[in-house]
């Protein structure tokens, strides 16, 4: 007894699938990078949509200290959380406090950003060492050469001035400000407190 032949057709076209390059750079998700980076400005919006009463930020019948080292740091976590943009506010003042008593530091950023407005008004190609530099590397070049100027005028004091103020500043508001005068019920939800 003899089985029959079974013929199977088996053409046809056939794809490969496309395998992503786990390891290596991937050109698309980088161009995409920048569309989920908010800009500097959309970010201050932001903040500024958030910021909680200054008249709340500053109440002096709200300072008090506390019991245990578990409460004062919830209580900080819980400061950070709510008064967010508050304390971006302070820190950006206390920048534009230190280039306003800086003149020199004024000085050259506004060198900077005039040359960098002049680089982008003419908006032509310079050759540097046969090479081709289009508007936005020359913006970057005079970045990058104001360094030095920035340095010698006093620029890396100032920073860890402000760094140093602000974390002070903001550290002593969140470590005094007692949240739980100012937290509703409706509120509970999002600031909860660990007892």
């Amino acid at each position: 007894m003899e089985t029959p032949e079974v013929h199977i057709d088996v053409s046809g076209d056939m794809e490969t699938p496309k395998q992503e390059n786990k390891s290596g750079f991937n050109l698309s998700s980088f161009s995409n990078f920048s569309t989920r980076i908010p800009s500097l400005w959309e970010l201050l919006r932001l903040s500024r949509q958030n910021i909680r009463p200054w008249a709340e930020f500053l109440q002096t019948s709200n300072f008090k200290t506390v019991a245990n080292v578990s409460r004062l740091t919830n209580r900080i976590i819980r400061n950070l959380a709510y008064f967010q943009s508050n304390y971006l506010f302070v820190f950006l003042g206390l920048i534009v406090y230190c280039l306003l008593t800086s003149p020199l530091i004024l000085i050259v950023l506004g060198a900077v950003f005039y040359a960098c407005y002049k680089i982008k008004q003419n908006s032509t190609p310079v050759a540097f060492f046969s090479k081709q530099l289009n508007t936005n590397q020359q913006c970057i070049a005079v970045n990058i050469a104001s360094v030095p100027l920035l340095y010698l005028a006093g620029a890396g004091a100032v920073m860890f001035w402000v760094l140093g103020a602000s974390f002070f500043v903001i550290s002593l508001h969140a470590a005094f400000y007692n949240i739980d005068a100012i937290v509703t019920e409706d509120m509970e939800t999002f600031l909860t407190e660990t007892v």
